[in-house]
């Protein structure tokens, strides 16, 4: 049981409808509705996470975004939903963090150390490859935006706003993915 007496799964399964009071509610400072807006959306913004990061930093750049919802619910305008306006608050953070930790990962790394943290190829040609780690083999352009277009549906002229990039550079960088992925999982 959590606060108000309900359970864990009665605040997972809420309708989405709730998060404008509990929006409201926790805007106003009441952690109980912060926590229900949390449980109702964790699992979406990990997942995010998962995809376009590195596994290690899932967790972390997970809660990272909800310390920032925190802060920010305040500028949350109901123009969107509350799950559109997060996972957009979401997708700007782990980008941006990713960059800054990928920076922090080259410098710690050596010279002699790099070939030992590259992937090693499948010794057992014949055994089926597993989705989620051929993702998490493409190149990083590739892996965001065949995330965000093929998995998140994101079109392609938001991704290109959301990182930086040209429609085009968009689109070839998920041409790229999607080849390099049936190459993988051939």
């Amino acid at each position: 049981m959590i606060a108000g007496g309900a359970t864990i799964e009665s605040v997972v399964t809420q309708s989405p409808e709730q998060d404008g009071q509990d929006v409201a509610l926790a805007a106003a400072g009441d952690p109980q509705a912060f926590e229900r807006l949390y449980r109702r959306h964790h699992g979406r913004v990990h997942s995010l996470a998962l995809r376009m990061a590195r596994v290690e930093w899932a967790e972390d750049l997970t809660q990272e975004v909800f310390i920032r919802a925190w802060t920010k619910l305040g500028t949350f305008r109901s123009e969107a939903s509350f799950g559109t306006w997060l996972y957009r608050l979401a997708v700007n953070l782990i980008l941006s963090r990713r960059e800054t930790l990928n920076r922090r990962r080259k410098r710690h790394l050596s010279e002699n150390g790099i070939l030992d943290r590259l992937p090693a190829r499948d010794s057992h040609p014949g055994m089926a490859l597993d989705f989620e780690a051929a993702i998490q083999r493409l190149p990083e352009g590739a892996k965001q935006v065949f995330v965000l277009f093929d998995v998140e549906g994101y079109p392609h002229g938001e991704i290109a706003e959301l990182m930086g990039i040209s429609p085009g550079t968009s689109k070839s960088q998920l041409h790229r993915a999607r080849m390099m992925l049936r190459e993988q999982l051939k």
